[in-house]
């Protein structure tokens, strides 16, 4: 039972490395098969298509990603720090190329090709993404820590607008620090305390 569970995270890892280098269409069952050291059989066993494969990836992304806001809200409730340390760990993910990319960003810039059901988990992860933002910039806005030019909601989405671009641009440039050159500007003017 334990080598099954171990292919199954194998394949998931394998998957979303090579989405992240190439998008949807950029591997193959065989690329995963070559790179796990299994039989496409065997993925086929546990993904039988690639629509089930990725579905799955990007659900149990999301679900990570709930899980680490979550953990987030239990160390930190500085709304702030919140949003600090939201950028600071893709930052960090960026610099030392550990996830050099949100998985969910990456299939969004693709929904018009993918699968329906892969662009419904997408769209899901962006849905819960925001929800959070949300929710942080609402508690920050009425504790009088930080600085809305607009609504809760829209300064999340610009949030995480702002954190994707950064990602891409990070890419574009192949230089890790733009990240923080993107997106420390946003986080300044949200602090309520300017200079």
């Amino acid at each position: 039972m334990t080598n099954i569970s171990t292919t199954f995270d194998d394949i998931l890892s394998c998957a979303r490395s090579l989405i992240v280098a190439g998008g949807y269409n950029g591997f193959s069952y065989a690329d995963i098969a070559d790179v796990v050291g299994i039989r496409k059989a065997s993925i086929h066993h546990h993904f039988p298509s690639k629509v089930d494969l990725v579905r799955t990836l990007v659900a149990r992304y999301r679900k990570e990603a709930e899980a680490g806001m979550a953990n987030l809200e239990l160390q930190i409730s500085d709304p702030l720090e919140l949003l600090r340390c939201y950028a600071g760990y893709w930052e960090a993910c960026i610099a030392d190329a550990s996830a050099p990319f949100c998985i969910s960003a990456l299939l969004a810039s693709q929904l018009p090709v993918l699968p329906e059901e892969v662009g419904l988990e997408v769209r899901a992860h962006f849905r819960s993404l925001s929800a959070w933002l949300t929710s942080v910039l609402e508690r920050g806005a009425r504790q009088g820590q930080l600085q809305l030019i607009s609504t809760p909601r829209a300064e999340a989405e610009a949030f995480m607008a702002t954190v994707h671009g950064a990602m891409l641009s990070a890419r574009a440039y192949g230089d890790p620090k733009i990240f923080g050159v993107v997106t420390g500007p946003l986080l300044e003017r949200l602090a309520s305390r300017t200079l």
